[in-house]
């Protein structure tokens, strides 16, 4: 899918999704694109990477391969299946794994649940204070640790970058 054929499809979802909550429907728009590829991959619905928890119905789970960049190599007790682990030069280790992600019955039940996220969840306070600002809600949503990619506020600007050169 292009950015064009992906804004023109998601864009409403996000308007939607910006009208209820404040959040820039820029940022969603770009946080979906980014988590699956312009949307070449959906598994279940999920457009925006969010794990399942302990109290999600197994009905709305689904076993995914993911990547995650994190600070030990003792960290495996933290997913169902490991898969490698490997020293980056940075000193943190890139895992690939299987975890538990959320599955949606539509995408507008992802777009909607993934804003709710934001608010149920206190790390992300900072963020919400300059959520109707795409760019500074991608470096807060980074910084409050949303993905393990170091340079996943640079991703995130990049992709917004793209969606206003492509948005109608």
């Amino acid at each position: 899918m292009t950015p064009k054929e992906f804004i023109k499809q998601y864009k409403p979802f996000a308007l939607e999704t910006e009208r209820k909550t404040g959040i820039s429907h820029l940022f969603i728009l770009a946080q979906a694109a980014l988590e699956t590829g312009w949307a070449k991959s959906v598994p279940g619905n999920m457009f925006f990477g969010i794990k399942a928890g302990k109290y999600t119905p197994p009905e709305k789970k689904q076993l995914l391969t993911t990547t995650e960049i994190l600070s030990s190599p003792n960290l495996k007790h933290l997913f169902p299946l490991v898969i490698s682990v490997k020293m980056l030069s940075s000193g943190k280790y890139k895992y690939e794994v299987k975890d538990w992600f959320r599955k949606y019955d539509t995408p507008e039940g992802s777009f909607t649940h993934h804003a709710h996220f934001f608010f149920q969840n206190k790390r992300y306070a900072k963020a919400l204070e300059v959520k109707t600002d795409p760019y500074k809600f991608a470096e807060e949503v980074a910084k409050a640790g949303y993905a393990t990619a170091p340079d996943y506020a640079e991703q995130l600007k990049a992709v917004i970058r793209t969606i206003e050169r492509n948005s109608i």
